[in-house]
């Protein structure tokens, strides 16, 4: 137990490494998905290009869904998003600069599964065979068809077992066409996303160093924030339950000294301990109370807050602000130097 422990305790303190991971699992992942994956182009005019579209981006779209899913700030983000402001303002920039991290994760795998997909050629194939260009590639002196006829010629191009169309167009020929248009493209968008990746990486804190600072600061505080306050109340949980169980147990034990059962009593040596964890919350409507407070109005991020009866908002509403204090030299020191 102690393992798994020490395991989830590395993942929490090494998350942004832990989740580059799983993006790159993910992005293994989809390529094993498209090599197992069997391609079968239905080979009808009106279903080829809806198939070859959906195969190109409907997976992509899943797995970005999933790289939001899979990220434990998604759940952070929307709740800073919605919560009330209470005592403390909302940042857009810092909620902007946790949204765009989570998005640049997200996207590796769709970034992927686009670039293998367009490399194999297979969907570009089967999406716009009826696309080919018959006067350059086909042979003129065929007998004419209708129109219907010859997009049903066409859209055979990918089913190279039924094709029947070689006096009109040779099949090697509209596969080498479709295929070297969709390697363009792969590669394209290789170099696309490549480049933007690194303008992204490299040259978005240049710009403005002191805002990428504070909001990065500030993302990291709200991440580390709702860690700690979920550690608090599970252990306040779990003191709060021990001695309500010590206080059952005592009182079974006074009944049966009642009833005349005589048992050893022997008082519990962390009672004191775990009651001290309670920090002055010892019944349910209380908890509820300074729960429903942390969600409606967090306190100020001020260390050294004006004096008021109490600290966190929901209890003594409606005193009086006092005066606030002088800014500390090292507040002072922090914004000349930024």
């Amino acid at each position: 137990m102690d393992k798994f422990r020490m395991i989830f305790q590395f993942f929490q303190s090494n998350q942004e490494s832990f989740m580059n991971g799983i993006c790159g699992i993910m992005a293994l992942a989809s390529t094993q998905m498209y090599s197992a994956f069997d391609f079968n182009c239905p080979c009808l005019p009106h279903y080829n290009l809806a198939y070859g579209l959906g195969i190109l981006l409907v997976p992509p779209f899943i797995l970005f869904l999933l790289g939001f899913v899979l990220n434990n700030n998604i759940s952070m983000l929307a709740e800073e998003w919605r919560r009330p402001r209470g005592r403390r303002g909302k940042d857009a920039a810092v909620l902007r600069y946790m949204c765009c991290s989570m998005a640049q994760r997200a996207m590796i795998a769709p970034a992927v599964w686009l670039s293998v997909t367009l490399l194999d050629g297979k969907c570009i194939t089967c999406a716009f065979c009826t696309s080919v260009p018959l006067e350059s590639l086909g042979n003129a002196s065929h007998p004419r068809l209708s129109q219907g006829e010859v997009l049903r010629v066409l859209a055979r191009i990918p089913c190279k077992e039924i094709y029947n169309g070689q006096q009109l167009i040779a099949n090697e020929v509209a596969v080498r066409y479709l295929r070297c248009i969709s390697q363009a493209l792969g590669w394209c968008f290789v170099l696309l996303m490549t480049t933007l990746a690194f303008l992204v990486r490299s040259l978005r804190p240049c710009f403005s160093q002191a805002a990428f600072l504070k909001s990065r600061y500030w993302s990291h505080y709200i991440d580390i924030e709702r860690k700690l306050f979920d550690e608090t109340c599970a252990e306040h949980a779990r003191s709060f339950a021990k001695v309500c169980i010590q206080q059952f147990f005592e009182g079974m034990s006074t009944d049966l000294e009642a009833a005349r059962c005589h048992l050893p009593r022997k008082a519990p040596a962390d009672a004191g301990e775990a009651a001290e964890k309670l920090l002055g919350i010892t019944d349910q409507g209380t908890m509820n109370l300074a729960l429903k407070s942390w969600h409606r109005c967090k306190p100020p991020l001020h260390l050294h807050p004006p004096a008021q009866p109490t600290g966190n908002g929901w209890a003594g509403e409606g005193q009086p602000p006092t005066q606030p204090s002088a800014p500390r030299k090292e507040t002072v020191a922090y914004y000349s130097w930024v």
